[in-house]
């Protein structure tokens, strides 16, 4: 059996949340954790949209690469 350990070079994650604070959370926790596999913020992508009913939701794109 060959087990071959690579670092991840690049990677995309997304959020969503029905709160502007909620999604700002949830990113933060998850830059934390690509900090411990080195990864950083290289872009952040966000949106919102209104329901018919005038409620707000919030989605965000971030894009983390390797740090150097």
């Amino acid at each position: 059996m060959n087990i071959s350990f690579d670092l991840i070079q690049d990677k995309v994650e997304f959020f969503e949340a029905d709160r502007l604070q909620i999604l700002e959370k949830k990113i933060e926790e998850q830059i934390e954790h690509n900090k411990a596999i080195m990864l950083g913020v290289h872009s952040v992508q966000h949106q919102v949209a209104i329901d018919d009913n005038g409620r707000r939701y919030y989605t965000a794109a971030v894009h983390f690469k390797v740090n150097k």
